[in-house]
């Protein structure tokens, strides 16, 4: 177990950028030189446009000028994976590269091209992330900043960095340096800098983590923006299911989960035993002439589900003694498993099959109380 972001074996930092790449090193020392605890980057990732991308590699990546490598030696850095195929442009459906934002259609890449980039980032339970707002267009730093509250986990931050006015944005000034340089402020009357005396403070910003909110399948899979927001919206709103007996599916606050035939009989067996009949649902270990009249009440239901369809045989010498407590857990577990990963630990909780007895006894069931149930 890791106690802070620092002690993670992978450290990766993501900057978004528009035209100013002196964002990126002013981050890189605000975490590696200056920050209590130092941060240490592993590697480093840039989201930018296409025109920010030629910028980064030309200021920041030149073998012997460039303000990376030169931060670096300065500081005497540790190895850090920075290269030009860390620099990732944000491009259209068709994979071109995108020379500015303008347009909603432009914004919905942008979008999604920030969020699949954080979400694949998060996959790694040893890997701590740190995402730079500090550059590129607000809209870049909005998603970038919403997209880490989608996905980020506890060891993830989200920061901005503050520079001295007068170096701030400032072309010549990428970084405090440890010995004097002079650059000049811009305007009528110039004035001498010493880059020496710059400071760049690093702003911690706090934010709410919405990750249980999502499901499994578009936190390892794909989703744009725009969905995976919806869905985790659906986590806040009260719960309400559905049971389609025409479909098989539960739609559980408008999200369709897709069951097996038994399994979607099993949740109707125990929706209809326990809310619509209102009787207990204790183990079938809790009382062995339980086991016989659940396997009649699971059977009928279970029939009436798959009607002609073949396939009952197996369910029969299931049930030939009763329906005993391996099969009750079974089909608790998969149902349980299979609404976590659709519709996020969050949502999943109001729809789980979840054990309500008190202390030493057990009754299993969903809470009719908190949420709507329409049986279709």
């Amino acid at each position: 177990m890791y106690h802070s972001p620092k002690d993670f074996p992978r450290r990766i930092l993501v900057a978004v950028c528009g035209l100013s790449p002196q964002i990126l090193t002013e981050t890189l020392y605000a975490l590696a030189v200056a920050g209590e605890p130092r941060f240490v980057p592993t590697e480093i990732h840039l989201l930018t446009t296409r025109e920010g991308a030629h910028r980064a590699r030309l200021s920041l990546l030149q073998p012997e000028t460039g303000k990376f490598h030169r931060l670096c030696e300065d500081y005497g850095l540790p190895a850090i994976a920075f290269d030009a195929g860390n620099i990732h442009v944000v491009h259209d459906r068709e994979g071109n590269g995108l020379d500015d934002i303008r347009t909603p259609q432009e914004n919905e890449w942008l979008a999604d091209h920030i969020a699949q980039a954080i979400r694949q980032y998060t996959l790694d339970p040893d890997a701590a992330l740190h995402v730079s707002i500090a550059g590129g267009r607000k809209t870049m730093g909005y998603y970038a900043g919403y997209a880490l509250s989608l996905f980020g986990r506890r060891q993830d931050r989200l920061s901005h960095v503050l520079v001295t006015p007068d170096y701030e944005s400032h072309p010549e000034f990428f970084y405090p340096t440890p010995a004097s340089q002079i650059i000049h402020t811009r305007g009528d009357h110039p004035r001498p800098l010493d880059t020496s005396q710059a400071e760049v403070i690093l702003a911690e910003i706090p934010f709410i983590r919405l990750r249980d909110d999502i499901p499994g399948r578009l936190l390892n899979g794909q989703a744009g923006f725009s969905e995976t927001i919806d869905l985790a919206r659906r986590a806040h709103e009260a719960p309400e299911l559905v049971i389609d007996r025409a479909a098989r599916e539960l739609r559980a606050n408008g999200i369709a989960v897709a069951l097996p035939p038994s399994l979607f009989a099993f949740y109707l067996w125990v929706v209809t035993r326990t809310v619509l009949n209102e009787k207990p649902l204790p183990k079938p270990e809790a009382d062995r002439r339980n086991r016989y009249e659940y396997a009649a009440e699971f059977q009928s239901i279970y029939e009436g589900v798959v009607g002609d369809e073949r396939g009952t045989e197996k369910t029969d010498d299931a049930m030939k003694d009763g329906m005993k407590t391996g099969f009750f857990n079974e089909k608790i577990a998969r149902i349980n498993g299979i609404l976590n990963n659709e519709l996020g630990e969050r949502l999943a909780q109001n729809f789980r099959i979840n054990n309500r007895g008190r202390r030493g006894y057990s009754d299993y069931g969903i809470d009719p109380n908190t949420i709507q149930i329409h049986i279709a």
